[in-house]
């Protein structure tokens, strides 16, 4: 049965308990029109909105009130210039924010696009005062300027953050803030996309109905096999659908049916209703800042550029991996003193595991880790396969009788993979990036996994991220090559981020 969700109030509409199927198959909730469903998801957007944008307002205040503070916080030193300047920063700041599109509805909710806006708006606004300042020759207090402007762009990046994990969280654990969308395109890609959204609630996609090409909603019976999306017509039908339903996301398919002219003339059609279309390019999992449009003869290609990472964008990784790698251990050696006095001991057995792993271009290199299991624990894997409980390529064993007691702790919290560090300074790692392979793994794989070696491997990444050991094989891989495709430094960012919530939850780890 289709997900139930439970919404927040919104003007003129009633707090809805449940959700039932319409006798005609198309899925509607019970107490609500669809004029009322579009205009509730409109009442969430605009709460969501007003309340960045208060936020933006207040961040921006109290880092200029900080950097007045430290800047100007003896009497003697006090400016009225720089007094009116700090009651004016924030209203900037917003001002600077909105000219770069950050508060624009279709990059607030997924994607790190807004994120990369923000921080766009901080280096404009730096810019801006040293080119006015160079211009004008006017005297700046270069402490006023490099207290705030960082602070209110690191600021903003984490509140943002934080409005982004409330509204994911909602979504998953409630329903709530959810976009009913419209699947238009063939059975199997309609319910590939019906499940990946259903598993990722946080996206704010729930399908409610597909429209399928004319012969196969014929014969579809008003249902698609294997998947809960009742079908809503062919794709003459999609306005109309969307009208019963009170969708205001149209998601569309790769098919050949639906030409530039067909599907020109179904976004003049869902203009009207001011119904959002999306389309899934036939390169799935393809990075949005890899395709650009290219007219070529009036016509829109699609231009996508290679994902290896080359010259500037190398070096960058490069750097950031080794500057983070040589903090980290600065950091954590006393832990890591901790850890391998704890292994030592134990069992008197060696501290580290070398492991040989399969790297960069299909390369091998030694693996470092914390010893988490007895000594002698590999000779005794070929006999524990068939316990596996994956199956497949991977082995992992939830209770694993040759993981030591240290070593069931530390692998809980991943703090076996600190060794990594050592191996990221040496170039065979990343800090972000694919899990690194065995090579009796490496010896089953297809020829598209290959991908997964055209960067460096990672200590953490989005499988890391997304479900640790409990993910299927497939998942890692498909998660793997997204990493690939979609790389950039934002990304690895966001997902060191991420790994420590994953590492605390605990989830998927053994």
């Amino acid at each position: 049965m289709p997900k139930t969700h439970r919404f927040e109030r919104g003007p003129g509409v009633s707090v809805l308990e449940g959700a039932t199927n319409h006798p005609d198959g198309v899925g509607v909730l019970a107490d609500r029109s669809a004029e009322q469903l579009r205009r509730h998801v409109a009442y969430w957007q605009s709460r969501y909105r007003r309340g960045i944008l208060v936020t933006d307002l207040a961040v921006g205040a109290v880092a200029a009130a900080m950097a007045f503070t430290i800047r100007f916080g003896d009497p003697s030193r006090f400016s009225v210039a720089y007094l009116l300047c700090t009651l004016v920063f924030p209203f900037v700041w917003v001002v600077l924010l909105s000219l770069v599109r950050a508060h624009e509805a279709r990059f607030l909710f997924v994607g790190t696009e807004e994120f990369r806006r923000v921080i766009v708006a901080g280096g404009v606004l730096m810019v801006a005062i040293a080119l006015v300042s160079y211009a004008g020759k006017i005297e700046v207090a270069r402490g006023w300027v490099l207290l705030s402007i960082p602070t209110v762009t690191l600021a903003t990046l984490g509140m943002r953050y934080a409005w982004r994990r409330q509204l994911q969280k909602r979504r998953a654990l409630r329903g709530d803030c959810m976009h009913r969308a419209i699947a238009v395109g063939y059975e199997l890609g309609t319910t590939t996309l019906f499940r990946t959204l259903q598993a990722n609630p946080r996206h704010g996609l729930d399908l409610v109905g597909a429209c399928l090409p004319k012969a196969h909603a014929a014969a579809s019976g008003g249902k698609i096999a294997d998947c809960p999306l009742p079908v809503l017509g062919d794709f003459d039908d999609v306005v109309s659908a969307v009208e019963r339903t009170g969708a205001d996301v149209v998601v569309v398919l790769a098919c050949p049916e639906l030409d530039g002219i067909a599907l020109r003339r179904l976004a003049w059609e869902l203009e009207k209703t001011d119904t959002e279309l999306l389309v899934a390019p036939a390169l799935l999992d393809v990075a949005g800042p890899r395709v650009t449009v290219r007219p070529v003869a009036d016509l829109p290609l699609l231009h996508v550029e290679h994902t290896e990472l080359t010259h500037w964008r190398r070096m960058l990784k490069t750097g950031f991996d080794r500057a983070g790698a040589a903090l980290g251990l600065l950091v954590l050696l006393p832990v890591m003193l901790v850890i391998a006095a704890a292994i030592k001991l134990t069992d008197r057995g060696p501290v580290f595991f070398r492991q040989v792993r399969i790297g960069y271009d299909g390369n091998a290199f030694p693996m470092l880790k914390f010893r988490s299991m007895y000594v002698g624990a590999e000779d005794r894997l070929d006999r524990m396969l068939e316990m596996s409980d994956t199956g497949g390529v991977l082995f992992k064993m939830r209770d694993d009788p040759r993981v030591t007691a240290v070593g069931r702790f530390i692998r809980r919290y991943s703090l076996d993979e600190l060794p990594q560090l050592v191996n990221v300074l040496l170039g065979h790692m990343s800090l972000v990036g694919p899990r690194p392979p065995l090579p009796r793994e490496v010896a089953q794989y297809e020829r598209d996994v290959h991908r997964r070696f055209a960067v460096r491997p990672g200590i953490t990444g989005l499988w890391q991220v997304s479900g640790r050991s409990d993910l299927a094989w497939e998942e890692a891989v498909r998660l793997d090559i997204r990493y690939v495709e979609r790389w950039s430094l934002l990304l690895d960012l966001l997902i060191i981020c991420r790994t420590f919530g994953a590492v605390l939850r605990k989830s998927g780890a053994y």
